[in-house]
């Protein structure tokens, strides 16, 4: 890597960041300058509007340019710079901008227009990524941000020092209401922390979302009285703005504590308005994220993912799981879950959410990797496909957490913990 450039100066604005990785057909320093521009007071001409006393208030600035190798081809295609150019070169590089916080003010959908809009559509640009944000502390704090968070989640699952065991209703799609209903009893019968709807079904018509509702949650209630702790049921409220609230309302009438939403689909300005009147947690799922982010020269990192996620008011969010059934590398994982609990401009963490191929197999390196119990570890074959049934599966789990915190291999350990020893044996040992 090349020695950056920096470009800072004296500036009273309060301002908000955003880092890129790009790739241009023109200089770096032009191309960050046009995404400044366009992002903010400027065009791709230069008008009479545009005063200094304008630029000095609104344009946003280049604060640093990075420069990387260059490629030989471009990544994304761009008719617009093969009317005008064909370089030999395509230059890459790392840029930071800073926005006036007062372009936007409290307003997520304007924020990811300037932050993640139209640069994506410029001309001169042939691969962009947004990688992180940054936002002053009393400008973070004008948003909603996390209810419950870490701590407010336990408190209402009654689980502390040891991540939530969970697991997912399974199959997908197709069970009745009473047949959900018979498999949330054989799942909180076998001492389930936490349990969620797939996010393939919300309101179908062959099991309504009230019919749901009133089918399971008295069998959640029966066992909560039975355990001392009433298991966590994150069910999927996902839908029109006016649907969400409804259910809600239904999920907290019939003494739920959670609801579980599908982000990326309801979007930001529905989940800040979920945020507004909830009483609780919101389980974000992120299907849909490989869109934003599989191709490596284009969308989203999941740091400033997850960052705008919890402005917005999201409490669990979904990182995948140490090697899943998906395309992640465990590096990307055990990244995405650690920026869920890092600190964010005085905004609260939000809880990571481990799933996707999981089993007892993966606790150990889960908490050597991530240092915390702080998250959900979901598992839905290696829970409910245990060779010594549900509630093996559910301790197995618990084992391999309790011989990861106190630095047992998982294999040692297993010698006197049947259930653990079963999973080892069946889905093949520590990987």
């Amino acid at each position: 890597m090349q020695q950056g450039v920096t470009m800072r100066s004296d500036n009273p604005r309060s301002e908000f960041t955003a880092r890129y990785l790009i790739e241009t057909v023109d200089s770096l320093e032009r191309a960050a300058e046009i995404v400044a521009g366009e992002q903010s007071s400027g065009t791709f001409l230069s008008l009479p509007g545009e005063t200094d006393e304008l630029k000095k208030r609104s344009r946003a600035r280049v604060l640093g340019v990075t420069e990387l190798p260059s490629a030989d081809a471009p990544t994304l295609r761009s008719a617009f710079s093969e009317r005008r150019q064909r370089p030999k070169a395509f230059r890459r590089g790392e840029i930071e901008i800073a926005f006036p916080v007062d372009n936007v003010g409290r307003n997520i959908p304007t924020l990811l227009a300037t932050v993640a809009g139209n640069l994506f559509e410029l001309g001169e640009i042939t691969g962009l990524r947004l990688l992180d944000i940054d936002l002053p502390l009393e400008y973070a704090a004008s948003f909603p941000g996390p209810k419950f968070g870490v701590e407010g989640t336990r408190r209402l699952a009654g689980i502390f020092e040891r991540p939530l065991i969970g697991t997912i209703l399974k199959p997908s799609i197709g069970m009745s209401p009473s047949e959900t209903a018979s498999l949330v009893d054989k799942i909180c019968e076998a001492g389930i922390d936490f349990l969620k709807d797939d996010e393939l079904i919300a309101d179908p018509p062959y099991a309504p979302f009230e019919e749901r509702l009133k089918a399971v949650f008295p069998v959640i209630e029966r066992h909560a009285d039975r355990l001392g702790r009433k298991p966590m049921y994150a069910i999927n409220i996902s839908g029109s703005i006016d649907d969400m609230r409804r259910r809600h309302d239904l999920v907290l009438q019939a003494g739920g504590t959670c609801v579980m939403v599908s982000v990326n689909w309801c979007g930001f300005s529905a989940i800040e308005h979920l945020r507004t009147y909830t009483d609780l947690p919101i389980h974000g799922h992120r299907n849909g994220w490989g869109l934003f982010t599989r191709h490596p020269w284009l969308g989203f990192d999941f740091l400033a993912f997850q960052k705008l996620w919890r402005l917005a008011g999201v409490d669990h969010l979904h990182v995948n799981g140490l090697r899943s059934k998906f395309w992640e590398p465990d590096d990307s994982v055990i990244l995405s879950a650690s920026s869920c609990l890092a600190e964010f401009s005085g905004v609260k963490p939000m809880m990571p959410v481990f799933s996707s191929g999981q089993w007892a197999g993966q606790a150990g390196d889960t908490f050597e990797r991530l240092g915390s119990v702080d998250l959900m570890h979901l598992a839905g074959g290696g829970i409910m496909g245990h060779p010594g049934g549900i509630a093996d599966g559910v301790m197995s789990l618990r084992e391999a957490w309790e011989a990861a915190v106190q630095g047992i291999p998982a294999a040692e350990y297993a010698k006197s913990h049947a259930p653990l020893q079963l999973a080892l044996s069946k889905f093949g040992g520590p990987r």
